[in-house]
């Protein structure tokens, strides 16, 4: 056998054949290594990742999404965006810290340092990493993780439900900015009988002090209209500081139990409370993408008219569930194709048994 290589190939002859290795794909660099080659350390022939770009198919890869081959699949079927353009060929490079990949439309978090976890925080714990007071505290869930993690906004301390955990601080800040306007879903258990009537004035709005609000949407949960109590499900994107409280005591139905069963495109699921699991790839791309969406204006937003657009609307408003890993759920178009649970093989929980942001 003999071979000779430069750049970041290599052709060997094996019994009389000729094949030729790219030694990019095992991250193999002569160039920084000092390799031999007649045109080694000169700048015409310097590595073409010294640059920072990598191969599509091996950015896709390694950060999840599927093997190397059925990522080509999906490049060459057309269904791989690169800065908003369809990626077909193979040889393409990608620089994974400024651009933005797609696969069917929903974002590939090229960064496999960036983590990203669901919490059911219980009732009495309080959203911060530290209580100054030395109330019950995340870290009784973050501790485990050896990243440092940051929450997505607040849960009120008397608010259990949806909570995300991450490292990706700019993530956090931006999903829990008052003016990104997430989606999120409460299920309140509120003092009296509610009635259709108060339903539709919290649809129509509300005046609290801080001025109107309104729920994107809002129903009475089958069976919960009992005599002394009721069970309602709110939808909203405001971020203002206990707005669903405020919204149902402003209506004459304080609330006694309040849980936050999805954030974004996020769901609770069976996620039992007091466990944390960390993102599939495929939630971490339907996360990032409404991040995205959000920063571009294009929060979703209940629509107001009915009919057949707005069924297509609200179908497509539908979330990711937050189940358990490998549960088969996924981001719409990338369903059978993205790796799920931890598919880096880092350790992390496997379940365990505020103001702003309360919502």
């Amino acid at each position: 056998m003999s071979s000779s290589n430069g750049g970041l190939g290599g052709e060997f002859s094996v019994d009389g054949e000729s094949i030729e290795v790219d030694f990019a794909a095992y991250g193999w660099d002569p160039a920084a290594r000092g390799g031999s080659g007649s045109g080694a350390g000169s700048g015409a022939d310097a590595s073409p990742e010294d640059d920072g770009t990598v191969r599509l198919q091996k950015a896709l890869a390694h950060a999840g999404v599927a093997s190397r081959r059925a990522c080509e699949s999906l490049i060459t079927g057309g269904r791989v965006t690169v800065n908003g353009r369809v990626q077909r060929e193979l040889g393409s490079r990608i620089d994974p810290a400024t651009d933005d990949v797609r696969v069917d439309g929903v974002v590939v978090q090229l960064d496999v340092s960036k983590r990203y976890f669901v919490l059911n925080k219980p009732r009495g714990v309080v959203s911060t990493m530290s209580d100054e007071n030395g109330r019950p505290d995340l870290r009784e869930f973050t501790d485990q993780i050896d990243d440092r993690l940051y929450n997505v906004g607040r849960l009120d301390t008397d608010t259990s439900g949806l909570l995300i955990l991450t490292n990706d601080g700019e993530l956090a800040h931006k999903l829990a900015h008052p003016s990104f306007g997430v989606m999120k879903t409460y299920v309140a258990k509120v003092r009296g009988r509610v009635t259709p009537q108060t339903i539709q004035r919290l649809k129509d709005g509300v005046e609290l002090k801080d001025g109107p609000i309104a729920a994107d949407r809002a129903k009475i949960l089958p069976g919960g209209a009992g005599a002394s109590h009721s069970l309602v499900e709110l939808t909203l994107h405001s971020g203002k500081n206990r707005i669903v409280r405020r919204m149902l005591a402003e209506v004459g139905h304080p609330v006694e139990e309040l849980v936050r069963r999805q954030f974004g495109p996020l769901h609770l699921g069976s996620l039992r409370t007091g466990e944390m699991r960390e993102l599939s790839s495929a939630e971490r791309g339907a996360l990032l993408s409404a991040a995205e969406d959000g920063a571009n204006g294009g929060a979703q937003r209940k629509p107001r008219s009915g009919g057949a657009a707005g069924a297509k609307k609200r179908r497509s408003d539908q979330g990711v569930t937050a189940g358990r890993p490998g549960d088969g759920k996924g981001a719409r178009g990338m369903r059978g194709i993205a790796a799920r649970g931890n598919p880096h093989g880092r350790g992390g929980p496997h379940g365990r048994g505020g103001k702003k942001d309360e919502r």
